[in-house]
């Protein structure tokens, strides 16, 4: 023995081995979030009307900071609104079906008094995130992602708290998330659970029930309205779906009556004389009706806004930044923009309310001309024209509006670089004040020397908005705070846990060779040097955010390149060189699928004569649910295993026969063909015997692990029936979990697998076994670590929040739990790309040794033990890459929209391989 008194490769030396590198890795994942992932410095202060005398600003002769420009507001939030559902589609190169639903809102914004807004959102687009931001006119952390299963209240001030603090009566109706959020602030709600997105209606149909009736009442000033049929129908049909046209059909319905009742009742005197309509979205979506990310298509979304108060005056020329066309209709159309970290400074200016503490955001001129009431209209003649007089007569009060918006975010500004740990530099400090003074300054000599021209009151207006331009830039950039020593040691540590790795590897390739010995054994291969070159290539291109956006492609690629390096060998050596080829095609197909996004189940419309072929498409997954219950009949049928072991993989051909039922049954093609018997069992009941069986699998194997007498003359055989009986435990759960594709992308990482264990092998003599663990084994690991990579991609994930597939979550459950929803969205997440991959790496080891009797157990347990070690070197590697890039990139502009979910996905799948390694090596190592 090379190192007396440790038995190398017994199951309690393994799983010691292995935990200590998972809790190293926990310790130095924790370090690095603390200091990566913090959140912002939240200010317990709130704004209050007494404190703008404390301003520089012009006295007003109003009760609080602005005067009040209207009413009441109206606020229908259409959750996932993309841009091109509310604009004209001539407004875009390309037609879609889902465009020019929202003739309302086209035939409105013609008119005067109406315009659509391009609303631009700040990255991550998740729900609870925009919230708070359109609330607090804050920049929310990224942390705040982990919260959107479970909204905790908000703290900080924030535009619903000063709408109570000030005695406006505010109504709530739809999602409930608002109720998480604002738990005791509104004076009705109405909410509806939000979570199930299989449920298109209900949170719809509430809204729809209360809306109507409540534009009636008279016992509220802001009404909220949170529909989420758009985004439910994106999440699982897609935004080019029936549905989706469906859902904004009947959402321009629904537009058309309530403005109606709102113009019926906006007469002199009326209820709505003086309101203010806003339908609007918190984020965007993808076509394939995800989000979460920082794409255009993710991020822009729209508001349109409507004054029922005439008339109103277009917005002076020098602040008009809208683009106009003539809609499908001929009508002229014109569409501005706004950032939404400026809706809660724009709507509390507009209600004449505090603007919340901690908001960044400036009053939009477009939005705030946009109200009548902030012409000073009484003063004039209604029948003359719109004179160079009443146009500097509002830009004299959007200057002052514009005053006190500065001088609130300098306030802000300056109590947080008091407050916060780290906060601004001294010189972005420095800026920041120079550009306060500036404004501060020329707005105090022009009212000293009664300077009122329209070329003064522009420069005014232009300093404040470039103060605010710069701040809200300036946070953007630098607002998170970076603990940089906490960082540092995070990243220490891992690379400290890759040292460990080599040092183990090391000593047990040394002392394999020292009793295993044989006449001329080489430590090196081409294999292994091929196989180091390919894996730091991947961990490189971490480094790049152009890499990680195509990271699929890439892997793919790189594993194309060292399968081909390998078919090379095979040619030269004549040896398999059909199974070579087969891996190169089976490649090249996953990069097809992983270009293609396979796994979408959006089902658009398909005219007739393709009918034939959706009948194929819905039967076709059969097919491999079929052979792979066929394999798995097969294993037990030539096995001579353990009957209970048998037993429970007799489980998984029942679940795979209940999968391919689910599917038949959730045919839309076949529907009209199902009895009506069967519509019982539709939905709910198949999924949740599936998982009932699973777990009743796994608490089989722990009896056949744990009180089964271990022989070790059949290890091989017993490891190789543990790992299919494991494999076809998890494999049917995700299966159900992953749709139509779910079979097809089983069957390529059986397929796959198969062939990488058949070519493991080329790079050395078996006979003479001439080659060490490591150069024996690198090529492989590398193939089957990169080839689980392939199938994470071309299973329908990205390594961003918008590629979560959260129709999975709810597959047999219509309620939302937080531990069997995130149980769910794990297990279909993680399934192909590390749980599978980690549980089946024994099939390296044993099954060749299965065909070679003369190798003894002990040899092959050390063999599996370092082939463990090298898969979790690669993830450890790579996942370093990936916190080194965030480490590098944390002030770069994507960092919230790319690098951060790039290193919360790496860095749960580093921890989740860890556990599931330790896991195997309860499993598959024997006690001594």
């Amino acid at each position: 023995m090379a190192v007396t008194g440790w038995c190398w490769g017994d199951r309690r030396s393994a799983f010691t081995v292995f935990f200590f590198l998972l809790f190293v890795h926990c310790i130095a994942i924790l370090l690095f979030t603390s200091g990566f992932l913090l959140t912002r410095t939240e200010l317990p202060h709130y704004s209050h009307c007494s404190h703008v005398s404390q301003s520089p600003c012009p006295h007003q002769n109003h009760t609080c900071w602005t005067k009040p420009a209207v009413d009441r507001i109206v606020i229908i939030l259409l959750d996932a609104l993309r841009f091109d559902f509310v604009a004209p589609s001539t407004f875009f190169q390309e037609k879609n079906p889902w465009m020019d639903k929202l003739q309302v809102l086209h035939k409105l914004a013609s008119e005067s008094g109406a315009r659509i807004f391009k609303a631009i959102a700040d990255p991550p687009t998740t729900s609870l995130q925009r919230l708070k931001g359109l609330t607090t006119g804050g920049l929310p952390t990224f942390i705040d992602i982990g919260n959107s299963f479970g909204a905790p209240a908000i703290v900080e001030d924030n535009l619903i708290h000063q709408l109570v603090q000030n005695g406006k009566r505010v109504v709530m109706m739809g999602d409930d998330t608002w109720t998480q959020l604002f738990p005791h602030h509104f004076n009705k709600s109405y909410p509806y659970p939000s979570f199930n997105v299989k449920d298109l209606d209900t949170v719809d149909n509430g809204c729809i029930k209360h809306l109507i009736p409540a534009l009636y009442d008279d016992d509220w000033d802001v009404l909220i309205a949170h529909f989420l049929g758009v985004d439910h129908a994106g999440h699982i049909f897609g935004v080019d779906s029936v549905q989706m046209i469906d859902k904004l059909q009947q959402y321009n319905e629904q537009l058309e009556k309530v403005v109606e009742v709102l113009q019926n009742q906006s007469d002199k005197g009326g209820l709505h004389e003086n309101t203010l309509l806003l339908v609007m979205g918190d984020h965007g979506q993808t076509v394939n009706g995800d989000h979460g990310g920082g794409s255009p298509e993710e991020v822009e979304t729209s508001i349109f806004a409507m004054h029922l108060k005439k008339p109103s005056f277009p917005v002076p020329s020098e602040y008009d930044t809208s683009s106009c066309k003539l809609d499908l209709d001929g009508r002229k159309v014109c569409v501005s923009s706004i950032e939404q970290l400026d809706f809660a400074a724009t709507v509390s200016a507009l209600l004449g309310i505090p603007f919340p503490f901690g908001s960044i955001g400036r009053v939009n001129p477009m939005l705030y001309a946009l109200v009548a009431g902030t012409w000073n209209l009484e003063s004039y003649d209604m029948s003359s024209s719109h004179s160079q007089l009443e146009m500097e007569e509002w830009m004299h009060n959007y200057a002052k509006v514009l005053c006190v918006n500065s001088w609130q975010v300098k306030k802000y500004i300056d109590v947080y670089t008091d407050s916060s740990v780290i906060g601004f530099s001294i010189d972005d400090l420095k800026h920041v004040q120079e550009m306060y003074s500036q404004a501060v300054n020329w707005s105090t000599n022009s009212l000293h020397n009664d300077v009122s021209s329209f070329d003064a009151l522009k420069k005014q207006i232009d300093l404040y908005s470039n103060f605010l331009a710069s701040v809200a830039e300036l946070s953007r950039t630098k607002f998170t705070e970076f603990d940089l020593r906490m960082m540092g040691i995070g990243f220490g540590i891992l690379l400290t846990s890759i040292f460990i790795h080599l040092l183990v590897i090391k000593r047990v390739e040394d002392m394999y060779i020292a009793d295993f010995p044989y006449q001329e054994i080489n430590t090196v291969s081409f294999g292994l040097v091929v196989s180091c070159a390919i894996v730091a290539a991947r961990a490189c291109s971490f480094l790049s955010n152009s890499y990680i956006l195509e990271e699929g492609k890439m892997t793919s690629f790189l594993l194309a390149s060292i399968t081909m390096l390998g078919l090379h060998r095979s040619i030269m050596t004549k040896k398999m060189i059909s199974e070579a080829a087969a891996l190169v095609f089976l490649i090249s197909i996953l990069r097809f699928t992983i270009e293609l996004g396979l796994s979408k189940q959006g089902s658009p419309e398909v005219s007739s004569e393709f009918h034939s072929w959706v009948y194929v498409a819905d039967i076709l997954p059969i097919l491999p649910l079929i052979i792979l219950a066929y394999l798995l009949y097969k294993s037990i049928s030539s096995s001579s295993c353990n009957w209970l072991l048998k037993f429970v993989i007799t489980g998984s051909i029942l679940s795979y026969i209940l999968v391919a039922l689910h599917l038949t049954l959730g045919s839309s093609s076949l529907s009209h063909m199902i009895p009506p018997i069967f519509d019982g069992i539709k939905g709910n009941l198949i999924p949740r015997a599936i998982y009932v069986i699973g777990i009743a699998q796994l608490l089989f194997l722990s009896v056949v692990q744990f009180f089964e007498e271990e022989k070790t003359s059949k290890w091989e055989e017993t490891t190789l029936m543990k790992a299919v009986g494991m494999l076809s435990v998890w494999s049917s759960t995700l299966i159900i979990l992953s749709g139509k594709q779910g079979p097809w992308v089983a069957l390529a990482s059986v397929i796959g697998g198969w062939l990488i264990l058949r070519l493991r092998g080329l790079d050395q003599d078996y006979k003479n076994g001439s080659t060490g663990l490591l150069a024996s084994y690198s090529s492989s690991v590398t193939q089957w670590s990169f080839l689980a990579s392939c199938l994470f991609f071309c299973s329908g994930h990205w390594c961003a929040f918008d590629g979560l597939r959260y129709a999975a979550a709810f597959i047999g459950f219509d309620e939302f739990t937080i531990i069997p929803q995130a149980i769910l969205l794990t297990i279909e997440t993680y399934g192909f790309s590390h749980i599978l991959p980690t549980l089946g790496l024994p099939f390296l080891v044993a099954y060749r040794h299965s065909f070679n009797k003369a190798k003894q157990t002990r040899e092959s347990i050390i063999q599996l033990f370092q082939v463990y070690l090298i898969y979790g070197l690669i993830m450890a590697v790579t996942t370093s890459f990936t916190v080194l890039c965030v480490m590098i990139q944390r002030r770069h502009l994507m960092v919230w929209g790319l690098f951060a979910p790039k290193f919360v996905f790496d860095v749960v799948g580093l921890i989740l391989t860890d556990v599931l390694i330790c896991v195997s090596s309860l499993i598959y190592f024997v006690r001594t």
